[in-house]
């Protein structure tokens, strides 16, 4: 049954993190490997065009795609220490940018580096039926149009159904602003076409995490926006979705306690049974 949960902050919740950590061993990190064929790319996309990937020692575990925030405009795909020796592995991709390039460039980049994942992870020991996508912010936005909208991977021959899960932390659900500042528009001006998450609720997706700060110290309307898209993926009766208000976080420093959440999110849905 779906529900709407609350996150309060605890001093628990601040132990547990290193408690994670000393479950696993450390981990192995393979940095900037290209996920695009560099025929044909400018010098800009064969720099951005990258990936880094921390795996651990184990085989057949989970893999966490994840993409970075920083409004489509900036941010780099370097693996965050709370995102490190989890249980997991974490393919951390770079994209282009806005103004360099225009929408729909970086969703269809953030697709390729899945497609990499799917194609790749099991030379590394990983399992390719335990894949999630996740991301912070316009990170998020990119994690819940991938897994909304099947455009972005079907030219791969990838259904966004292949994946395990999706956890998109505190992403715009919305038309994401920065797109509708490539059309002129204003941040306070509401769209919601087809590159909002918003427009391609359906019901038969993967199991889906959403997570955001405090409503009252997030960006304007960031939990909202979260809360329109859960309570309408719960009106189409999707049957594995989850909202989380982390009260007492900001936009930034909500996403560490939020990964504490998909670690968990993740050991769920990659059981082998």
């Amino acid at each position: 049954m779906m529900t709407r949960q609350t996150f309060i902050l605890t001093l628990l919740l601040l132990a547990i993190p290193s408690l994670l950590h000393a479950e696993y061993a450390t981990s192995k990190l393979e940095t900037d490997i290209p996920y695009r064929s560099e025929e044909g790319l400018d010098d800009y996309a064969k720099q951005q065009c990258r990936l880094d990937v921390h795996t651990p020692p184990d085989k057949g575990f989970a893999t966490v795609v994840w993409f970075h925030g920083g409004g489509l405009e900036a941010g780099d795909k370097k693996i965050p220490k709370y995102l490190m020796d989890n249980g997991y592995a974490v393919v951390s991709a770079n994209y282009r940018h806005s103004p360099q390039v225009k929408a729909p460039v970086y969703l269809e980049d953030a697709a390729a580096a899945v497609a990499w994942t799917f194609a790749n992870i099991e030379k590394y020991g990983g399992d390719p039926t335990k894949i999630f996508i996740s991301g912070h912010s316009a990170g998020g936005y990119l994690t819940s149009m991938l897994v909304l909208d099947k455009r972005w991977l079907e030219p791969h021959g990838i259904d966004p159904n292949d994946l395990a899960g999706a956890i998109p932390h505190s992403g715009q659900t919305f038309t994401h602003f920065t797109i509708r500042k490539e059309r002129g528009l204003g941040r306070e001006t509401g769209v919601a076409d087809d590159l909002a998450p918003l427009y391609h609720v359906r019901k038969d997706t993967p199991p889906l995490l959403l997570t955001t700060g405090d409503r009252n110290l997030e960006f304007p309307f960031r939990y909202e926006e979260n809360a329109l898209l859960f309570k309408m993926l719960e009106s189409v009766k999707h049957p594995d979705v989850q909202l989380y208000e982390l009260q007492g976080f900001t936009h930034g420093n909500m996403v560490e306690p939020g990964v504490l959440l998909m670690t968990r999110f993740i050991e769920k849905h990659s059981k082998d049974d």
